[in-house]
């Protein structure tokens, strides 16, 4: 089946308002910026989002979410996003914060068909025993707490039941697709993107390049094209569009230059 649709406003135009999304990415890599550009040019909005951040600077779910597009954030880390910590701190934004590695289960058994699992992450904290503020009132109380989950000892153990993530859609990008939806990814930008496509019932890649089906090694897929119902081809410039998060420069030694 020939998954190809034309452009990403196309892949996106039954996305509707308040739908769930999952969304790929870390921080600013193997972020889907094509498609939620696309989303925000469609005005969508109430979108309940899971992805392991929101967007950094003016990047990936950063638009969204500065347009007030973003009602709810399953996540892992806030870290600098200012407008998200002021949307979170003020009331206007729902956020419901996972261990990282639980985030990933979470997806990756949603997609799995494995409706929850007990970890130990999480056991003796907010995190099991409840209270950690999704919602504040905007006057520095909590107008919305975490409830208290199951928690069960396994070989005199503890460990806290952890529920599988769904989601109507998912958003990711690839470095390569074929057009049956076969992904692969490249290094660090693998990251959240498998998890993410597969806990969406619906998922849409971008893909850095498009080759025709079987120029992929059957070993080297990341993601099998079960998981994937419409892939979109970038554009050159799309593609090569990578913003750096933080550049980081070396001072040289006393007495050396820069080239050593």
């Amino acid at each position: 089946m020939d998954k190809v649709v034309a452009t990403a406003l196309e892949a996106v135009a039954d996305v509707p308002d308040g739908a769930s999304l999952a969304v790929g990415g870390f921080g600013l890599s193997g972020v889907p910026n094509v498609l939620i550009q696309a989303l925000f040019e469609r005005g969508i909005g109430g979108l309940s989002v899971v992805s392991n951040n929101c967007g950094a600077m003016d990047s990936g779910l950063a638009v969204l979410l500065a347009a007030g597009r973003i009602a709810r954030v399953t996540g892992s880390y806030i870290g600098a996003n200012k407008e998200f910590a002021r949307q979170y701190l003020a009331g206007e934004l729902e956020v419901e914060l996972i261990p990282q590695g639980t985030l990933a289960e979470r997806m990756r058994a949603g997609g799995a068909g494995i409706p929850a699992f007990y970890t130990p992450a999480g056991v003796g904290t907010q995190v099991a025993d409840g209270g950690l503020p999704w919602r504040y009132d905007g006057h520095g109380g909590i107008a919305l707490a975490s409830p208290p989950k199951e928690v069960r000892a396994f070989d005199d153990v503890e460990y806290v039941l952890e529920h599988g993530i769904r989601t109507d859609y998912a958003l990711v990008r690839a470095a390569r697709g074929d057009r049956h939806g076969n992904l692969v990814f490249n290094k660090s930008a693998r990251n959240f993107n498998p998890l993410a496509a597969m806990a969406g019932r619906v998922t849409v890649a971008e893909v850095e390049e498009l080759v025709e089906p079987g120029a992929i090694d059957p070993d080297a897929v990341h993601l099998p094209g079960i998981f994937v119902q419409r892939v979109v081809a970038l554009t050159p410039d799309q593609a090569a569009d990578k913003k750096i998060e933080q550049r980081t420069l070396t001072v040289p030694a006393a007495g050396k230059s820069v080239n050593g």
